[in-house]
């Protein structure tokens, strides 16, 4: 009988000490409301699986942003279109893109902050199986881009090198830079505009390059930033510290090369640790500098 009582008395003092139902709901929507206004003040950046955002990717595996005193935000992604979105939406504070993207997210009214050019290269490859030699026989093929985008512009320079009639090739847009890849691999299209490391993936299947941004004197890549919430003071803090970090990273990359982050790059980028090391070895990750207004003069006349 005393045993009785006492797994009893023990079953009430569990169902006492447990939570309802209710209790639990309100902690979670507690927690949720939490972590929403967290995320609200923390500075977020659109990313995406790409080279030229090997420093940001550095930066907040080694905790930069965090000593500095900022919480720093991620934000990936596989399509620029969906960074636009993130940009224009306010879902995030800044992106890597690329200038025709940012110029033409302001002519539509949404201002934006250069805070920074990068390294961002990027490559025009053809299907090995069409036997593409130059540009010219890309007469009637399908080339895979992304529209109003750095990849758009450098199409249509290809198709005039080659004195062509911008209707004698079809741009076919393929947003996300993944597929984009694949589509190559697997011979579904006949030529890609690519950027690093998914270039070097298409390198390595021995796809012949037509074009290299890098031998045109336009450097296309940047980071920028909404400019409403840089009126705020601590949003000013915060991407203080972003730029410090982005340097610090630049450093170490500089000082140990990629082969000290091949974890980082596979785990970002979505390649093999092996890949990392057929990454071009002259890819240079420098401090933050604002991007050549001939750059941006370029872009803008290009979207008009």
């Amino acid at each position: 009988m005393k045993r009785l009582l006492y797994i009893f008395s023990a079953i009430l003092l569990l169902a006492g000490c447990g939570q309802s139902y209710e209790e639990k709901r309100k902690l979670s929507h507690k927690k949720r409301m939490q972590l929403l206004r967290e995320d609200s003040a923390a500075l977020k950046v659109a990313v995406m699986p790409t080279l030229d955002c090997l420093p940001l990717f550095v930066a907040k595996e080694e905790h930069l942003f965090d000593s500095l005193g900022a919480d720093v935000r991620l934000k990936m992604f596989t399509a620029q279109m969906d960074c636009d979105t993130a940009v224009v939406g306010g879902s995030v504070e800044g992106a890597v893109t690329d200038v025709v993207r940012a110029e033409r997210m302001i002519k539509k009214g949404t201002p934006l902050r250069y805070v920074t050019s990068t390294n961002a290269y990027w490559q025009l490859f053809t299907n090995k199986m069409a036997r593409i030699r130059d540009l010219s026989k890309l007469d009637d093929k399908m080339l895979a881009m992304t529209r109003y985008s750095a990849t758009d512009l450098l199409a249509d320079y290809a198709v005039d090198s080659a004195k062509l009639k911008s209707e004698q090739v079809f741009k076919i847009q393929v947003n996300d830079v993944n597929i984009r890849l694949k589509m190559l691999l697997n011979n579904e299209i006949d030529a890609v505009l690519l950027t690093e490391p998914q270039a070097t993936m298409a390198r390595l299947a021995r796809h012949p390059i037509l074009l290299d941004s890098r031998k045109i004197p336009l450097q296309l890549g940047v980071i920028a930033f909404r400019e409403k919430p840089l009126k705020n003071q601590k949003r000013q803090q915060q991407l203080e510290v972003f730029k410090r970090g982005y340097n610090m990273a630049c450093d170490s990359l500089s000082r140990y090369g990629m082969g000290r982050y091949r974890d980082v790059v596979a785990k970002y980028c979505k390649i093999r640790p092996e890949q990392v090391d057929s990454l071009p070895p002259t890819v240079k990750f420098v401090h933050m500098a604002e991007p050549a207004a001939a750059d941006v003069e370029r872009a803008k006349k290009w979207l008009k």
